[in-house]
């Protein structure tokens, strides 16, 4: 996906450039297998790719009241999410945002079936998303279509009905039937997609919803101040109070603000360089250091290591290396020629110094302050000279281009797909099983059943697979699915995780001595877990409750 936009592009084009030559590095003895891969699985977001990208416009409020106008971007954003989870790729919104102003619309701007595909284009979008809500007594009714953006096909409408007060359930089964159209083979069940958003509470919802369309900064500060006093634990509105406070250069709030974003929340690795920036920004090198080289690990692009080596430096530091690895992913970037000139002035090494400073003033002549050094160098004697105590710090890198970064990180994610795809089914199911019990480890059902559903589509006789799968089940409320998972992976393998999920199923229904006899089983099997314990510990005192 690449946004056709004259500045982004330029940047975008620049920062794929960069991830491709880390990939190219990291990848390079996989070649040939990815190769294999990549001709077994078609081309990349075809039309009937289950990866495609999606636009989802704010739905258009048919119900009157102008108090529900926030639920046109709250439709929008659950969606958007719920796509994410799934596999698809849709557009943020600050995308949709960038590309109305690029046609000369506002914001709130309602466009037309004519627009909606306008802007589509514009954004490379493979699909959009419309739809309306209104309201009848108590119960909120959203309606939705998908448009075939290459083929301007509709889809049939399909329908979602629940109480205001259950509005994230409506929209949650919203996605799951659109998701169905996008994809039929996608088999993850519509109580999963409604068990991801349990977790959001309404109120904090409608908040944070409030906060990131609010024009005024103190409004939006507000409103999202009061998201995460409601709901603590809300990424989403941790994000965006953070990037308002780092706009308002309150560097020290806008780091512990981006600190609360989930490691599992899709936006960790933007608010980890975030947080590297406000942490460099207020003077907490060691932290921003840490910070950088946290993103660095998943993605370690150009800007990345430059700012890593920039909190190393200022740490009285050699941060050579990384201004070199830098130099090495983007050559042709003149402050990270300009940084390792000075950092390698610093160490002593003067020659190779002048080198690096002459090559940034080639690639940009106007440097003023890369001439003004290369002019003291030159006046200078030696390594040791008086001027050196005047040489100027190294640079930040201060223009981050987020949906050019989370470009970078989908095309590692595509890059680790390949190489998924080259393995032979039964390693490919086990290391798809581990993934999904990863996200499940973290509470993203929605994640970790697409993963076990890939996983069995490749080998079905993976117990671990069928025991997550199992979990994810009983998690999202669905008992019977639940029971035949679990039996399943009891038949290929015994596991302590079939036997709690039988447990909890029991438990939950009143069988205790059933459920005794699995968490004892489970106990014998993994005599130190503690959800084997726990499970133990509630079903003895659910007996004594009894007596």
């Amino acid at each position: 996906m690449f946004i056709s936009f004259p500045n982004r592009s330029r940047r975008l084009r620049r920062l794929v450039a960069t991830t491709s030559l880390l990939i190219a590095s990291i990848f390079l003895s996989d070649v040939c297998v990815l190769a294999q891969a990549v001709a077994a699985s078609g081309p990349p977001h075809s039309t009937e790719d289950r990866g495609r990208i999606l636009l989802v416009l704010p739905f258009d409020n048919h119900t009157g009241q102008p108090s529900l106008e926030w639920i046109r971007e709250a439709a929008a954003e659950i969606l958007s999410s719920r796509f994410a989870s799934a596999g698809f790729a849709p557009m943020r919104r600050d995308d949709r945002i960038y590309a109305l102003d690029h046609l000369g619309l506002p914001q709130g701007f309602q466009p037309s079936r004519a627009t909606a595909l306008k802007i589509a284009q514009t954004l490379d979008a493979d699909s959009i998303i419309v739809g309306s809500y209104r309201m009848d007594g108590g119960d909120i009714i959203a309606e939705a279509q998908l448009i075939n953006v290459p083929h301007l096909r509709m889809s049939p409408a399909v329908a979602s009905v629940g109480k205001l007060t259950d509005m994230m359930n409506v929209f949650d089964s919203l996605a799951w039937k659109l998701t169905r159209q996008l994809d039929p083979a996608l088999n993850i069940s519509e109580q999963t997609f409604i068990a991801a958003g349990a977790g959001t509470r309404l109120d904090a919802f409608e908040q944070y919803i409030r906060g990131i369309t609010e024009p005024d900064q103190a409004e939006r500060q507000r409103h999202l101040l009061q998201a995460v006093q409601l709901s603590p634990n809300f990424s989403l509105a941790w994000m965006a109070l953070g990037r308002n406070y780092y706009d308002d250069q309150e560097y020290e709030k806008a780091a512990d603000a981006f600190a609360r974003v989930s490691h599992s929340n899709r936006d960790a690795l933007e608010a980890g360089f975030y947080r590297g920036l406000s942490l460099l920004f207020s003077g907490d090198y060691p932290n921003a250091q840490q910070a950088f080289a946290g993103v660095a690990r998943i993605l370690p692009l150009a800007e990345v290591v430059n700012n890593e080596g920039v909190a190393v430096s200022r740490q009285s530091h050699d941060g050579s290396a990384f201004f070199r690895e830098a130099v090495t992913a983007d050559p042709n970037n003149a402050d990270y020629r300009f940084n390792l000139a000075v950092s390698l002035k610093h160490r002593g090494d003067t020659a190779e110094a002048m080198t690096q400073l002459t090559q940034c003033l080639r690639l940009r002549p106007s440097d003023a302050e890369a001439q003004a050094l290369q002019t003291a160098w030159k006046q200078s004697s030696g390594a040791q000279s008086a001027g050196a105590e005047a040489d100027p710090l190294e640079r930040i890198v201060r223009d981050f281009d987020a949906a050019a970064f989370r470009q970078a990180a989908q095309m590692m994610n595509e890059m680790d797909e390949a190489r998924l795809a080259a393995l032979p089914p039964r390693e490919r199911a086990l290391k798809l099983s581990a993934q999904a019990q990863g996200y499940l480890d973290r509470g993203l059902l929605l994640e970790a059943e697409r993963l076990f559903q890939s996983s069995i589509t490749a080998d079905g006789k993976v117990a671990q697979a069928h025991a997550g799968l199992a979990e994810v089940r009983q998690r999202s409320g669905d008992a019977a699915d639940a029971r035949k998972e679990a039996q399943a992976a009891l038949a290929l393998d015994p596991s302590a995780q079939a036997y709690l999920v039988l447990g909890r199923l029991d438990l939950e229904s009143g069988d205790l001595t059933a459920a005794g006899t699995e968490a004892g089983q489970a106990l014998k099997l993994e005599p130190g877990s503690k959800a084997a314990q726990e499970l133990n510990q509630q079903i003895i005192a659910r007996m004594g409750q009894e007596r």
